[in-house]
């Protein structure tokens, strides 16, 4: 009788590989997900830091406004209308949209 043929890879040999490949897979990760997001949350927490009486912001509801008055106890107060306020988080402000909003408008040149 003839018994059959039994391959066997050489023990060590696809590990190094695996290794590279599952560490080259943990940088992609930090460098285009984990990294960009923790500099966003800085830039926000930053943001929101620097809030000063005056500063024109809107808020992850979409409500637009002028903070009034920036309360000790992680709040401000928000005029959203002349004599209107509305007390809110500092956490609830949108920075995408308040920097659009500060952003110099750019005007463009028509040429006739």
């Amino acid at each position: 009788m003839n018994s059959p043929i039994v391959l066997q890879a050489q023990p060590g040999a696809g590990n190094i590989q695996t290794m590279i490949l599952l560490g080259a897979m943990i940088l992609v990760f930090y460098f285009f997900m984990i990294r960009p997001q923790t500099k966003k949350a800085k830039e926000a927490k930053k943001f929101q830091q620097d809030l000063q009486k005056g500063d024109k912001i809107v808020t992850i509801a979409g409500i637009h406004g002028t903070v009034n008055k920036v309360n000790e106890d992680g709040t401000l107060s928000l005029e959203v209308n002349p004599g209107s306020y509305l007390k809110i988080e500092k956490s609830a402000i949108s920075i995408e949209w308040s920097q659009q909003l500060n952003k110099p408008a750019v005007i463009a040149d028509k040429k006739a």
